[in-house]
């Protein structure tokens, strides 16, 4: 797919409209980050892939379910006495 467009003044910077077609394709959405390689006349766009932080792969494959258990945690001793 070919699309034309052309660059527009955006406040002090400078963008290019991308069609929403091309995004839908590209699974691209607002506030995606993307990675612009020069290349031999031309730019590549491509969409970065977020990694996820620590926390992120932890809950990964959490359903919701929360099962409570009661742990015996004996008599305070020593300074643990309040």
């Amino acid at each position: 797919m070919t699309e034309v467009s052309k660059i527009k003044k955006w406040g002090n910077s400078q963008g290019i409209r991308i069609p929403k077609k091309m995004l839908e394709m590209l699974d691209l959405k607002v506030n995606d980050s993307i990675s612009i390689e020069e290349g031999e006349n031309c730019l590549k766009i491509k969409k970065v892939e977020e990694k996820l932080s620590n926390i992120e792969k932890l809950f990964l494959n959490y359903d919701g379910e929360y099962e409570k258990i009661d742990l015996d945690w004996d008599n305070e001793v020593g300074k643990e006495i309040w």
